[in-house]
């Protein structure tokens, strides 16, 4: 996804020749340091991907959970218009009220 946005690429970094002049850096070390930066580039193109993975899989559960409370505002509604006895609605509120208030915990993050 982001690999686009960078000017090299591990294999970039890999195949590219430098033309030798008498004082010209040792080959070896030029090598050296550029499978390091090879490997550092690797590495964060993995981090990336990891993240935009774990990106999508936040997103689908928080869509998840937003339907289950969006399903149980409506159950509640449901039952108070369904209940004719008032103390046993007072417990089926009470109960539904519970259920909510857990399930916003988990949507919105509160620990109480």
């Amino acid at each position: 996804m982001y690999q686009e946005q960078f000017n090299l690429s591990p294999k970039d970094i890999l195949e590219k020749e430098f033309k030798i002049d008498t004082r010209g850096y040792r080959l070896k070390e030029v090598d050296q340091y550029l499978d390091l930066i090879i490997s550092d580039y690797e590495q964060f193109f993995k981090i990336l991907k990891d993240k935009d993975k774990e990106k999508e899989e936040l997103l689908d559960e928080i869509m998840s959970l937003k339907q289950e409370n969006r399903n149980l505002k409506a159950s509640l509604e449901i039952a108070k218009a369904s209940e004719d006895d008032e103390s046993s609605k007072a417990v089926s509120n009470v109960d539904l009220m519970k259920r909510l208030s857990q399930l916003e915990k988990i949507v919105y993050g509160k620990d109480e």
